[in-house]
């Protein structure tokens, strides 16, 4: 029985390996370095269940009398704790993998939402124009002019105060993906209607006007894909910064709680203890985080090159 391959999956991964970007990539050692450790770590974080040895969330696997142990390499270590544990007793390696993955979900979900606002407005106002066109982005300059850490701060705290801290911490997930999605949307809305008034004038929008085709199917099905080159190379930096903005919140006690840790709490938590002699509570989360962001800004930087005509050189 011989196995046979579908002929235009195959012809598909071809293409896109044989295009410019793909060439691009394996002439860019930074980008294919960037591309394997990102993976690497995003695999990692996904298969936390079935990777880490303990479960940070299961209070049963929990020993407050193994707090503050150092990394198998320092003197007075436990050999089950790779990374060592945290104050509450955590093994630094399994509450890494969970919170890694808890930075992760909270980022990409975050500029989902940032996208699907800034494209939707800045699809309307690009196509529509004149006073709602001037509206909609009077008030994206007003957004811009606030920084994003502010307003989360001011947010998270009102909602805080509002809800209570049991009610928060429950639901802060969700609240987080919310302040950091609506206080980055101007960024897609600006770059979208720019492209979107430059290509509303060309001859295949005014074929489909002429071929009775409706404001929502011209915007979404002809203009928007034209537009799609600068929302990945933005998506890419945004995820980073989502991600910076999470770490920064959790630090600041206003992200996640200290028993769902992201790496921004798990930085936090283990502030107090950095003097102290305990530096691997705060030291290694801190190397991940640094390590994810840059890699993830790398891609973007390669990601921009590419996607940019005058900026590529082959």
């Amino acid at each position: 029985m011989t196995m046979t391959t579908n002929p235009a999956k195959a012809s598909r991964w071809s293409r896109i390996w044989n295009s410019n970007m793909g060439y691009s990539f394996r002439r860019n050692p930074v980008a294919v370095v960037s591309l394997a450790i990102f993976v690497f770590i995003t695999a990692m974080a996904l298969l936390a269940p079935i990777i880490a040895p303990f479960n940070p969330y299961d209070p049963a696997q929990i020993d407050i009398m193994n707090s503050e142990f150092p990394p198998v390499w320092i003197d007075g270590s436990d050999a089950q704790f790779v990374f060592g544990t945290d104050d509450q007793g955590r093994d630094l390696w399994s509450t890494i993998l969970y919170g890694t993955r808890l930075s992760l979900l909270i980022g990409l979900c975050a500029v989902m939402l940032q996208a699907f606002l800034g494209i939707s407005i800045g699809l309307i106002a690009g196509y529509v124009g004149g006073r709602l066109d001037s509206l909609l982005m009077r008030m994206a300059d007003i957004q811009l002019s606030f920084s994003t850490l502010m307003v989360a701060i001011i947010f998270l705290a009102v909602t805080q105060a509002m809800f209570g801290s049991e009610t928060f911490n429950q639901y802060a997930i969700y609240f987080l993906i919310a302040v950091i999605g609506v206080a980055e949307w101007p960024q897609y809305a600006r770059t979208v209607r720019a492209t979107v008034l430059a290509e509303k004038k060309k001859e295949y929008v005014d074929s489909a006007r002429v071929l009775g085709f409706g404001p929502l199917r011209i915007m979404v099905r002809h203009i928007l894909p034209n537009s799609l080159s600068p929302i990945f190379v933005i998506s890419t930096v945004q995820v980073a910064n989502a991600i910076i903005s999470e770490a920064s919140l959790s630090f600041l006690g206003l992200g996640m709680p200290p028993s769902q840790p992201s790496l921004g709490s798990l930085i936090s938590s283990g502030f107090d203890y950095i003097f102290s002699g305990s530096w691997w509570i705060t030291a290694i989360p801190g190397v991940l985080l640094v390590v994810l962001v840059l890699v993830i800004n790398l891609l973007g930087d390669w990601m921009r090159d590419v996607l940019n005509p005058k900026l590529y050189k082959g």
